[in-house]
């Protein structure tokens, strides 16, 4: 590899990780390996690691044997233990922090632990090799000219148990190195505030004044922010605002349905995004090339991957494979194993391999349906009981049903649409959507945070479809009979978009 240094500060930080970059790249298997045996060494004596015979564990084929694959779900004890003030259970010490998301099917939010050799070894390594790799990939960046613009969410003290609940975003911010902070705004006060309208007032205010180089956040939050500074400054678009923004860093949603509106709102050929696959469990990979949105797996982030072909999963199997045996273009359930104690862990994301050599992948979906355009993590298990609810209470009856996003744009935020072929119709559909909508936000910690004033997502749009609708498309596609069924939930709009174009 060769690295252009900027500056003193760039050439530190990349001549640190070149040697270990370059190890992983040439020995990915050795490094993985190394690795697994190093997490079940260091969690031996914990309370998870004496349950499996951590001590007795010297290769991956032993290490299977004892631990089984677990969702969250069958993971929640363990976690409830820790959160109930309980050391030493699935990592060494004391939980400080939990990232709260959506997702679980059996509670309004799930609690992921983060501990501190995660904040270091993935979270904040990744941050560090993000800017690497963009400063290598451009030599002529002026990116630590100026200050990079970061949106993040809130967090909560619990005062009796002696740890944080928030989301990732908002435990990252907080903790911080200093000098990521002197490149930053808004000021941490403002970027932890629980209150989306007052914190979006005060980071417009603060970006206003800085010269802004880079954005990091969510696609739909950043461009409420974005379209709020053109309309406090009557500008026509962000370069009038900020003419040295040369990047933005985006990742945990699909990207697409957003790229025209900021190609809009920063039209500059010179504009560069850069993708990177992230969650409260960890941070797996980065796009490392400047021409192709494929991602590098990262592979000395504290993380141990495990794979399950789809094929064999949706049979019921959790047959796992390690990355020396992965194939290109087979979608694979991901299982990971990590430096915060979740052992054997399935994550709910799929991916593509689309290089072996070095590991590069794309997100292609997840091993349940779903809706996440704008980071509000739809479960089909939310959808089915929020529709079983609307159903009781209007005494009403489906027969078929299918969800897809409305993507924001300048006249509105996001939506759902439901096309919805009912049996027996509710007398007032109104009143069935409104029912639909506050029991999703009462079983989706994620979906009533972007419900919140309509900013992100307004009101489900639901339409009635005629008798017969389903049945049609399910016969253009030539899937009638067998196991064939009607896609729920999609994260984008090609199927419902067939159901409503059907003549």
């Amino acid at each position: 590899m060769r690295f252009p240094f900027k500056n003193s500060f760039l050439s530190w930080m990349m001549k640190k990780r070149i040697h270990q970059i370059e190890l992983f790249l040439k020995y990915p298997f050795s490094v993985q390996d190394e690795l697994l045996l190093n997490l079940i060494n260091k969690a031996k004596d914990t309370e998870f690691g004496k349950a499996h015979g951590f001590s007795s564990i010297k290769s991956y084929e032993k290490f299977i044997n004892n631990v089984e694959v677990k969702t969250y779900e069958e993971f929640y004890p363990n976690i409830q233990k820790l959160r109930n003030g309980g050391e030493n259970i699935l990592w060494p010490g004391k939980i400080k922090w939990f990232a709260k998301s959506a997702g679980t099917t059996n509670a309004k939010s799930k609690y992921i632990p983060i501990t501190e050799e995660a904040l270091e070894d993935s979270h904040f390594k990744a941050g560090k090799d993000m800017l690497s790799i963009y400063c290598n990939n451009n030599p002529e960046s002026t990116f630590f000219d100026g200050m990079g613009l970061m949106l993040g969410g809130s967090q909560s003290q619990n005062s009796l148990k002696k740890y944080t609940d928030g989301d990732l975003s908002a435990i990252l911010i907080d903790n911080f190195p200093f000098w990521v902070n002197m490149h930053r705004t808004p000021d941490l006060e403002t970027a932890l505030l629980p209150k989306w309208e007052e914190k979006l007032d005060r980071i417009v205010r603060q970006g206003i004044k800085e010269n802004v180089t880079n954005l990091t956040g969510a696609p739909s939050w950043m461009l409420i922010v974005l379209n709020k500074i053109l309309k406090k400054t009557a500008s026509n678009n962000i370069l009038e605002v900020w003419p040295n923004l040369e990047l933005y860093m985006h990742g945990g949603m699909n990207f697409l349905p957003y790229k025209e509106q900021f190609k809009e709102i920063i039209p500059t050929n010179k504009m560069n995004y850069m993708e990177c696959y992230n969650a409260s469990e960890g941070f797996f990979a980065i796009q490392d090339q400047v021409h192709s949105n494929e991602m590098l797996l990262m592979l000395d982030y504290g993380i141990f991957y495990e794979f399950i072909d789809m094929e064999d999963f949706k049979k019921g199997s959790r047959k796992t494979i390690k990355l020396d045996q992965v194939k290109l273009s087979t979608t694979y359930a991901i299982v990971i194993t990590t430096n915060s104690g979740l052992w054997r862990y399935l994550i709910g994301d799929t991916v593509k391999f689309s290089c072996i050599s070095p590991f590069r992948i794309k997100i292609v979906g997840r091993t349940k349906s779903f809706i996440n355009a704008f980071g509000e993590e739809l479960v089909i298990e939310n959808a089915e009981s929020a529709l079983r609810h609307a159903c009781r209470e209007t005494q009403s009856t489906i027969k078929e049903f299918t969800v897809a996003p409305l993507y924001i744009n300048k006249e509105n935020s996001g939506a759902h649409q439901w096309l919805i072929e009912f049996e027996k119709k509710p007398t007032n559909l109104d009143f069935f959507t409104k029912e639909l909508d506050v029991f999703l936000q009462s079983i989706n910690s994620d979906y009533k945070a972007k419900r919140n004033n309509d900013l992100i997502l307004r009101m489900p749009k639901v339409e009635i479809q005629k008798d017969g609708t389903f049945y049609k498309w399910l016969e253009s596609k030539g899937k009638l009979g067998g196991q064939n069924k009607v896609p729920r939930l999609s994260n984008e709009r090609k199927i419902i978009d067939e159901i409503l174009n059907l003549k």
